[in-house]
């Protein structure tokens, strides 16, 4: 079985925590990884950013490669712009298909411009079947933007509808998205299979907290509340750090207290730092909390076990997550979660069981459920193994296995 994975505006090897940088990229990897395992051969295509960087990468392993097709300039671009390059990205698939003498049994393709990418790949190669996961939906994003900046333009809109109707089959993570297609974009229900991401159990499992604390630097008598995502509006970092204002004014936790974020680019110089970096930090400046509030940037994949063993809660404060992989990241490692009762949040964290959920944009009641947590030590052990055994149930291996079935009956047709 061979598979040709499309995920064309961002790399599965690119460091979180980027603009662009998120769950799909830990998806298509890991996914990439555990289908290797399986005996699936996988070229993951995307487009190239750097000239210096070698357009194939064998770093996933077991003969799986990363191809880096030139497709306007190696640079990063505006996602509005990637659009106009996706012809030339597409025949540069061709024609490393043609050189190499691969037959593609399968196109995978994630985000509404693979999808696209995909749709011409599957008219060049005889009608190769596609199966598509959008990992966000641009109607659902409309739905909770705060500005016009925020909203997704209708160029992205018809993408997506088109997407919907070329696709031989499309993968969705809950049944709430399941229904967001169904609602907003009409899509038909015979299409659709629920398979959730699936996380790495190998690699996120509970390290012993004063071994995590000591590599991360935390001294043994802090607790650390901890967020792991883009910087954007829509994540709802600035309803977290006005939760630890909260937390901070009201003075029930007896011990020190940290926020630490990882992810965007906090050091930038003010010309090229992002509107909303620069918005969080002018924040917690006007809170006065910017001693307890550290922007932490980027981080490695194999530095986030340690944090997220090493911290008392993670929260995801987000206003919109089609799934949430930081919290089925966060919970093998024994970590509870505090989460906006959004899309895929609502399903994966089970409230009072392997943490809470809280109404979006409520710093109040996020500051609550901080201060129940973060006061009671008993509550968090029981917190820590039930999300622990919880996550088990997302183990890759199973979930690896659900998408290889889809792949057979799409092949068999």
């Amino acid at each position: 079985m061979k598979i040709a994975m499309l995920s064309y505006h961002t790399c599965p090897l690119a460091t979180l925590g980027g603009k662009d940088t998120g769950g799909m990229n830990v998806y298509v990897r890991d996914l990439t990884r555990f289908l290797g395992q399986m005996g699936v051969h996988v070229d993951v295509f995307t487009r190239s950013q750097d000239e210096h960087v070698p357009h194939v990468l064998h770093d996933l392993g077991y003969g799986n490669r990363v191809v880096h097709v030139p497709a306007g300039p190696e640079v990063p671009m505006p996602k509005r712009e990637l659009a106009d390059h996706i012809p030339q990205f597409v025949d540069g698939i061709r024609q490393f298909a043609d050189e190499k003498g691969i037959h593609y049994d399968l196109i995978h393709s994630h985000y509404w411009m693979s999808g696209l990418a995909a749709a011409s790949l599957s008219d060049l190669w005889a009608g190769t079947p596609i199966l598509h996961m959008f990992h966000t939906l641009g109607e659902m994003k409309n739905r909770i933007a705060r500005s016009d900046e925020e909203r997704e333009g209708s160029y992205r809109i018809e993408g997506e509808k088109h997407v919907i109707q070329r696709a031989d089959r499309l993968i969705v993570a809950t049944e709430a998205e399941k229904a967001q297609l169904q609602w907003l974009y009409k899509a038909d229900l015979q299409k659709m299979t629920v398979i959730p991401p699936g996380v790495d159990v190998c690699h996120f499992y509970p390290i012993p907290k004063d071994e995590a604390r000591q590599y991360i630097g935390l001294d043994p008598g802090q607790q650390m509340v901890l967020f792991v995502g883009r910087i954007e509006p829509l994540k709802g970092v600035d309803t977290l750090i006005r939760a630890m204002s909260c937390l901070k004014f009201q003075g029930v936790v007896h011990h020190p207290v940290y926020l630490a974020i990882i992810g965007g680019e906090p050091e930038a110089d003010p010309d090229e730092m992002s509107a909303e970096m620069a918005h969080l930090q002018k924040l917690c400046d006007e809170l006065a909390v910017g001693q307890t509030v550290v922007f932490l940037g980027k981080r490695a994949q194999d530095t986030l076990p340690y944090y997220y063993s090493a911290a008392e809660v993670l929260v995801m404060p987000s206003f919109y997550e089609s799934f949430g992989m930081v919290a089925l990241e966060a919970m093998p490692c024994g970590t509870p979660v505090i989460a906006s009762q959004v899309g895929g949040l609502a399903f994966l964290v089970k409230d009072g069981v392997t943490g809470f959920h809280v109404p979006e944009g409520d710093s109040a009641a996020l500051c609550d459920k901080l201060t129940l947590l973060l006061s009671d030590h008993e509550l968090r052990e029981q917190m820590a193994v039930r999300a622990a055994e919880y996550a088990q149930g997302y183990n890759w291996e199973k979930i690896a296995a659900q998408i290889v079935n889809v792949y057979g009956e799409l092949i068999k047709g």
